[in-house]
């Protein structure tokens, strides 16, 4: 082979590798660049209760690409002793705010926000809905009863609204639905409110009769009814209001006023005078 051609091809050689190689070095520096590093979290190990205590057989840790969700917990120790205010799913991310603050404990307890109290309120399961009452949901509480010292008794048992957009934390002794995942039907239902409004709660069970209406958890518009009393609800509505009683004694109708004509008489150069009185002006 001509040495001319060789050299040719040895060249072409060492310049295809170097080109071959800063190529290279430019695209795997650019993948390092665009890959995500993956990143430790504690996951739920089984499906964890609503009240639960995070024990350290109930963790696991699970590796994610990208960006970490905001408030996910990345040492075990974070998560350990702490109760469970969520139901949490295996593999699930364990987040912040799906935990009770740290030495709160489980339970109902650890779902009491600051400032905030847990009322019991009896209701009943036939008329009221405490069977459909499942935590998180939102309730207006209505009580009825007769008012005492009320000076009209004729309108009987009156009802009024007496809370309004009221978070639900439990119904019954047992926190959790049933086996099929449907609300159970207790007669109990623990209520979110403001220390006011549980005084107002404590004394409406004694006195009153108490009934939760469900609502709608995205309306929060306060409405401000009249309330209502039996006697209303039977009222005839398309009645004409009744003509207002006279409470004093009649009065005589007054006696037309008496009529005076008078007459003159002439008599050659004399003239006299006759008045005449009539009470019917004849």
């Amino acid at each position: 082979m001509n040495k001319r051609v060789l050299v040719i091809l040895l060249s072409a050689f060492v310049i295809a590798t170097a080109c071959s190689y800063l190529v290279y070095r430019v695209v795997g520096r650019r993948l390092m660049a665009t890959q995500r590093k993956n990143t430790s979290v504690i996951v739920a190990a089984a499906d964890i209760k609503l009240g639960s205590v995070l024990r350290d057989v109930d963790l696991a840790t699970s590796e994610i690409a990208g960006p970490v969700p905001k408030g996910a917990i990345l040492d075990r120790k974070q998560a350990v002793g702490r109760g469970v205010i969520s139901n949490l799913y295996q593999d699930e991310p364990i987040l912040e705010n799906r935990l009770a603050a740290p030495g709160s404990g489980g339970g109902l307890a650890a779902m009491i926000s600051q400032g905030m109290r847990a009322c019991a309120v009896k209701v009943d399961e036939v008329v009221g809905v405490a069977g459909f009452a499942t935590p998180g949901m939102r309730v207006d509480v209505l009580i009825s009863g007769n008012p005492p010292g009320a000076t009209n008794t004729t309108e009987g048992t009156k009802v009024k609204t007496l809370l309004q957009n009221i978070e639900v934390l439990s119904a019954g002794t047992d926190i959790q639905k049933d086996e099929e995942g449907k609300p159970k039907q207790v007669q109990v239902v623990n209520l979110l409110v403001t220390p006011e409004q549980a005084e107002a709660l404590s004394l409406a069970s004694n006195q009153t009769r108490i009934q939760l209406v469900l609502r709608n958890p995205l309306d929060t518009k306060i409405a401000e009814p009249p309330g209502t009393a039996v006697a209303n609800l039977f009222a005839d509505k398309n009645a004409a209001p009744p003509k207002p009683r006279s409470t004093g004694t009649p009065h005589p109708a007054p006696k037309p006023a008496a009529h005076v004509f008078l007459i003159q008489v002439f008599n050659g150069s004399k003239r006299s005078e006759e008045k005449f009185v009539s009470s019917e002006g004849k």
